[in-house]
């Protein structure tokens, strides 16, 4: 892992959630309102409760066990585990779960790719590409 990857993963810890919240909140003014969030690098799980403006309800999504594999050519997005409080969204969520994306080759953002790519860096394993 590099320096800068190393440094971007100690920046994602020490982030206060609600920092994270008012930075979403604000650009999400007339969208969505993030009132709970919750991301552990390390442990790979995500958490997200918003409620869509005009909608009383909030929406939950929890996110686990997710990462990059890289081969020598490209960059694949794993999402093991994905769910919902709505059934809408869990169905939709049951669609991208449990399988292995790849990751469209950018030119202008290659280095950032790379970048996330070693942050959330998982061991190779077999893909069903998508």
């Amino acid at each position: 892992m590099s320096f800068k990857s190393s440094l971007v993963k100690l920046a994602i810890k020490i982030t206060p959630n609600f920092l994270v919240r008012w930075i979403a909140n604000f650009i999400l003014k007339g969208i969505a309102e993030m009132s709970e969030f919750n991301f552990d690098i390390d442990a790979r799980t995500a958490y997200v409760q918003a409620t869509l403006y005009g909608e009383t309800e909030p929406i939950d999504v929890w996110v686990h066990d997710f990462g990059i594999v890289t081969d020598e050519e490209s960059h694949y997005l794993t999402i093991h585990e994905a769910q919902s409080n709505k059934p809408w969204l869990n169905n939709l969520l049951s669609r991208i779960a449990g399988k292995t994306w790849k990751i469209p080759a950018i030119p202008q953002f290659q280095d950032e790719i790379k970048l996330v790519s070693e942050v959330l860096e998982i061991e190779n394993t077999e893909r069903e590409e998508n």
